[in-house]
């Protein structure tokens, strides 16, 4: 269920009555709904075999406290970077329980995560190779994959889709299908397989042709291994990518309705031969949290009303960059937490930083914003506070969990102190 205006201003009223939870210096802070995010885990789990590994992309919403929050519901991890697999044993995630996936690993980084047995998918031969290399002198209980792209072409929004015919992650099956089952043949303990062709902007279909792709190879390679009495493919990663709506009047693609269609093209994922990966992040977080920012002024010309906030595209980069291509739903409320109703006006939404195109909307139609009034802006769970930008050197936000059935707040991250700031721009 959409989290709605009215909840949110039961939320504001009562964080703002608790003056630890959104305190005078607190100017913006995000909030998410940890009862949302139990739900859509919750969804994922009955959606999928039981023994499904579910690796949550840390990368949508990297926080400690809310991994700590989402390893009690018993799911895994996937690391995009050495400091995110730092992060999930933070965490507290066993080591079988992490993914690690990176184009750009390190051998390294690769000897790190073999020595403590994190699962690898490697992207490239030349990764294989190293892996093989390292093999021959230690002996491991990671399980390692090679991502395969099976090149379905882009969707909606080309910047996040990744399985065009050319694409930076991978190998491309159509040029390599050969030589990557002489790499099954001649290598035993490469037994997963991985595929993602994206996020936002990828259709259901689009994500069952890219996964029954990968799928055919599979089932014809593990022939070919059977044939010479090699072990099979065991491992089957289907990664992420379904599509969330960022509007209140359009539904998207049900987690459900994925995975029966998944299921109708590719049966044998769900019928206990393969352990079945899946990487989703977007879906779990995006609609499970929003945004508040004060007003700080509100400043006047001819046509237009500019309402200054204190948050903006240090945290909605691509929205500030691809504003047609991204969309957040904005309302108001009052200084004590109201939302604010009446005639309509329109308004630019600014945010602090010192560029123009730092906007989070223009000409939007909201009742008269005064100083001191707060901007909600919804569905930023996943892929906002975790692209932070420095620039200009603001605070990140305060972030805070609650649970709306029991109305209890968690800081799940201070606002960050200035003094921090500064240490992150000095030498040491």
């Amino acid at each position: 269920m959409e989290i709605g205006k009215k909840q949110i201003s039961f939320i504001v009223q009562k964080a703002l009555r608790s003056k630890h939870i959104l305190g005078g210096d607190d100017t913006s802070a995000v909030f998410y709904d940890l009862f949302f995010i139990g739900r859509r885990i919750g969804e994922l789990k009955k959606a999928f075999p039981q023994n499904t590994l579910h690796a949550v992309a840390i990368k949508a919403n990297p926080f400690l406290n809310n991994l700590k929050f989402v390893k009690a519901l018993n799911v895994g991890v996937e690391a995009a970077s050495l400091p995110e697999v730092y992060i999930a044993l933070k965490a507290g995630f066993p080591v079988h329980k992490i993914v690690f996936d990176s184009p750009a690993k390190t051998e390294v980084e690769i000897s790190f995560a073999l020595k403590k047995g994190i699962n690898i998918n490697a992207d490239s031969f030349q990764e294989l190779d190293i892996i093989k290399a390292l093999l021959k002198r230690n002996k491991t209980k990671s399980k390692i994959g090679i991502r395969i792209n099976p090149q379905v072409g882009t969707g909606k929004i080309v910047e996040t889709s990744v399985a065009g015919d050319y694409s930076k992650f991978g190998i491309p099956i159509k040029e390599y299908r050969n030589e990557l089952q002489d790499y099954f043949l001649n290598n035993e303990w490469l037994r997963g397989i991985h595929q993602h062709i994206g996020s936002q902007g990828i259709s259901k279909n689009m994500l069952i042709k890219g996964a029954k792709i990968v799928y055919n190879f599979t089932q014809q390679t593990n022939t070919i291994l059977k044939k010479n009495r090699k072990k099979q493919i065991e491992r089957f990663d289907i990664g992420g990518g379904l599509p969330v709506s960022y509007y209140s009047d359009k539904k998207s693609v049900t987690l459900k309705e994925y995975a029966i269609g998944l299921k109708k093209s590719c049966p044998e994922l769900f019928a206990g031969k393969f352990k079945l990966i899946t990487e989703f992040g977007r879906y779990i977080y995006a609609n499970s949290a929003w945004a508040i920012s004060r007003v700080e002024y509100v400043k006047k010309s001819k046509n237009l009303k500019t309402a200054v906030i204190h948050i903006g595209a240090d945290m909605f980069i691509r929205k500030a960059y691809m504003p047609k291509k991204w969309h957040h739903e904005i309302f108001v409320l009052n200084k004590n937490g109201d939302v604010k109703t009446g005639r309509k006006e329109k308004y630019v939404i600014a945010g602090p930083l010192c560029f123009a195109a730092d906007v989070l909307a223009k000409g939007i139609l909201l009742p008269e914003v005064s100083p001191g009034d707060y901007i909600i802006i919804k569905d930023v769970g996943a892929y906002t506070l975790s692209m932070w930008s420095r620039y200009n050197s603001r605070q990140m936000p305060k972030v805070i969990g609650y649970k709306f059935r029991g109305g209890k707040f968690s800081i799940l991250k201070d606002r960050e102190k200035i003094n921090k700031v500064v240490e992150f721009w000095s030498r040491a």
